[in-house]
């Protein structure tokens, strides 16, 4: 990473605390700028304003875990452990970068039209993934013909719901909710009980 990548960085961890813990209204760049070491100069050569600021940490976040999910998809051998896989990741990225998951789902809502279309596209890209892993699913006959863009939906609204009580209140955790959650969205599409709990067994 050269100099100018680094110092973007930095000003985008310094940003995940300051948000994180003011608020997006509460904040002021200068504070960011004093939390990032760097200059005011240097932010606003990377962010130009404070929306800017915001909206590269819900970039950053979305690109993380897309990466991470990809990954995991790619190295699983059929269509159940592909969804299995790609929710079990989903939810240990929200576990080990809660901050950045606040930013994401929470703070993000109700800041306007600008924030709103970014937070759908987001949305609307994490549903379109997980469609295309239940379509293959359904050609390799590991689960039964269904409406697939209705379950990517109702798949992620369940996460997101979940997830979002967990940040607010602490509870549940992404380890306390990954079996229930498993079980409820792997039946909604079809998997057997025994399919289902040989995934909960192998993933102890």
């Amino acid at each position: 990473m050269n100099e100018t990548n680094e110092t973007r960085q930095r000003i985008l961890n310094a940003a995940i605390h300051v948000f994180s813990q003011k608020g997006y209204h509460n904040t002021r760049v200068d504070e960011i700028v004093d939390a990032s070491n760097s200059s005011k100069g240097a932010v606003y050569f990377h962010f130009p304003s404070k929306q800017d600021i915001f909206l590269g940490l819900v970039d950053e976040f979305a690109k993380l875990l897309e990466s991470r999910l990809i990954i995991v998809i790619g190295e699983q051998q059929n269509g159940v452990q592909r969804v299995n896989s790609a929710l079990q990741i989903c939810l240990e990225t929200f576990g080990e970068y809660r901050k950045l998951a606040k930013i994401f789902l929470i703070q993000a809502v109700g800041l306007g039209t600008v924030f709103e279309e970014k937070r759908q596209e987001i949305f609307n890209r994490f549903v379109l993934l997980i469609k295309s892993n239940l379509d293959e699913a359904v050609l390799e006959n590991d689960i039964p013909p269904i409406d697939t863009e209705i379950a990517a939906y109702a798949w992620m609204g369940a996460i997101n719901e979940v997830v979002i009580r967990w940040v607010y209140n602490g509870e549940p955790s992404p380890e306390r909710a990954l079996p229930t959650l498993r079980q409820i969205l792997l039946r909604s599409i079809g998997v057997s009980e025994e399919r289902i709990q040989e995934l909960n067994t192998s993933q102890r």
